[in-house]
């Protein structure tokens, strides 16, 4: 399953994806705007564990890479909750560097946010930002997102705890029914 943006592809995650993962997800500056389950250095073992993990996904896809000439250079996806938590999901992404400032991270989280309230049949999309991460604050805002609330003290991040900012996007439950 693919979903066509402008000028990349949302697509499944590939085991031939490793090269280009170790070459962009390599990253410092990405890493000090993700949470501390994004690895760095990012090692070949790291991409060896996450292609294994996402080459046995079944459709619906949570994870994606995002595509750019047949080459992945970010990634994007959900974190869904069962019980009575499952109509609200986690969304998070990261573009590599070379592709930012081109409109790519906007276009492709608003085409995952549609996919996601339609597949998972949610009512709510939460995204959590640093507060140094401006870029993706205004990604998020370009993409419908609102500011919710600064959590104080919220995460360790790289063994120091942050502020974290909530951002969300909320459908009319009208527009969306959870699934049982």
């Amino acid at each position: 399953m693919d979903i066509h943006g402008s000028n990349f592809v949302l697509r499944p995650w590939r085991l031939d994806d490793a090269e280009s993962l170790l070459t962009y997800a390599n990253n410092a500056r990405i890493a000090a705007n993700l949470g501390d389950a994004f690895p760095h250095p990012y090692t070949e073992k790291d991409a060896e564990i996450w292609l294994k993990a996402r080459v046995q996904d079944k459709e619906p896809f949570e994870h994606f890479s995002i595509d750019v000439d047949g080459t992945a250079v970010g990634g994007i996806g959900v974190i869904t909750r069962q019980g009575p938590l499952r109509i609200a999901a986690a969304i998070g992404y990261w573009l590599a560097e070379p592709f930012w400032g081109r409109g790519i991270a906007s276009e492709a989280l608003a085409l995952m946010t549609d996919y996601a309230f339609e597949t998972f049949r949610l009512l709510r999309l939460e995204a959590r930002v640093f507060p140094w991460n401006a870029a993706s604050a205004r990604v998020l805002k370009k993409a419908g997102y609102s500011f919710d609330v600064r959590l104080r003290n919220a995460e360790l991040h790289r063994g120091v705890p942050v502020d974290v900012l909530l951002y969300s996007q909320v459908r009319h439950p009208a527009d969306s029914h959870p699934r049982h």
